[in-house]
């Protein structure tokens, strides 16, 4: 019995031993697959449970009863919930998010122009928020408990403490409005040389970058600190190490682990929290698409767009853990 057991239980068991690196990042990429289908459904059938109906919207106070079926059979509304699932579940897996009601066009033509401008937005941000958040927490760590470190962990906890969209009304007013040396709206378009877009996007920009620099900072200093508190950080500064060559050769590697992870974290939030600040900023995006859609109530383009968000989080929560994994070998072989 002792003998058949370990037999059942060894070709898991070495797998895991021999590749145990490769046997995570397989088990969180089944986790990811997992976890985007229960999204989709729950994306599905929140749309469905949403107030409304499109026919009735489209149509207007003159529809009568016949049109409304009528609309909602040539959209095929009056099939089945489950079957409607399916079928639009099929078509994602291919690439195809179905047709537009609203605009009758398609909304993965549609989808792809809005989520690159989205994903430049957000990328943008990302290149400056990225290092300028990583700086400023070794900074803060170097000057900790002195003047530096107070006056930036004051001015990132009220960064935190304001939403985006009053932060964006805020950089409209003075620098769009009063001073006029930034662009509003922020429109882009085909064709738009770089320079000119980047121009554009200025007041977006920084708008993401003040919301999410203050969090991966604050978490930077605070991953750094943890580390230089341990016994071979002291005894590198009694060696006399100096603090911020203790910082960037030994403390900050060593703090790589949650770093990524914050970092991660907040490329994700850059991406699916562009929607409030793009409205804001008029800016034509995946959020800006989204919220017209709801508008209207065409419902493919709001299932595809809340699906391609969630695959974003999901797919940099999935990397971040993958980092995590490779910058930490105590993360490889768990107990």
């Amino acid at each position: 019995m002792s003998n058949s057991a370990e037999a059942g239980g060894t070709p898991a068991r070495s797998l895991r031993e021999r590749f145990p690196l490769l046997t995570l990042i397989f088990e969180r990429f089944l986790l990811s697959l997992l976890l985007l289908f229960a999204v989709s459904v729950l994306i599905f059938a929140g749309v469905e449970a949403l107030p409304g109906d499109f026919a009735s919207t489209y149509l207007g106070q003159s529809a009568t009863p016949e049109t409304i079926a009528n609309i909602r059979a040539e959209l095929g509304l009056d099939r089945p919930v489950v079957t409607r699932y399916f079928d639009w579940l099929g078509g994602v897996v291919q690439g195809d998010f179905g047709t537009s009601w609203a605009s009758r066009n398609s909304v993965s033509e549609q989808v792809g122009k809005r989520l690159g401008n989205s994903l430049f937005l957000a990328g943008f941000a990302a290149i400056i928020a990225v290092p300028l958040a990583i700086g400023l927490g070794m900074l803060s760590v170097h000057f900790r408990d002195r003047m530096p470190d107070k006056i930036i962990n004051v001015i990132s906890l009220a960064a935190i403490s304001l939403p985006e969209f009053f932060i964006g009304y805020l950089l409209i007013l003075y620098f769009a409005v009063n001073f006029g040396i930034a662009t509003f709206p922020a429109t882009v378009y085909e064709g738009m040389g770089f320079l000119e877009r980047i121009q554009t996007i200025a007041l977006p920009t920084a708008t993401l970058v003040l919301v999410v620099l203050a969090h991966m900072m604050r978490m930077t200093r605070a991953a750094i600190l943890s580390v230089m508190s341990s016994a071979y950080m002291e005894t590198a500064e009694l060696k006399g190490l100096s603090s911020w060559r203790a910082i960037v050769k030994h403390a900050a590697p060593n703090a790589l682990a949650p770093i990524i992870n914050v970092v991660a974290l907040n490329l994700a939030y850059l991406v699916v929290g562009v929607v409030v600040v793009e409205v804001v900023f008029v800016y034509p995006g995946m959020g800006q698409y989204m919220v017209d859609a709801v508008t209207v109530r065409d419902m493919p383009v709001v299932q595809a767009c809340g699906l391609i968000f969630a695959a974003v989080y999901i797919l940099l929560n999935m990397v971040a853990d993958i980092l995590a994994i490779v910058a930490n070998p105590r993360l490889r072989h768990p107990r």
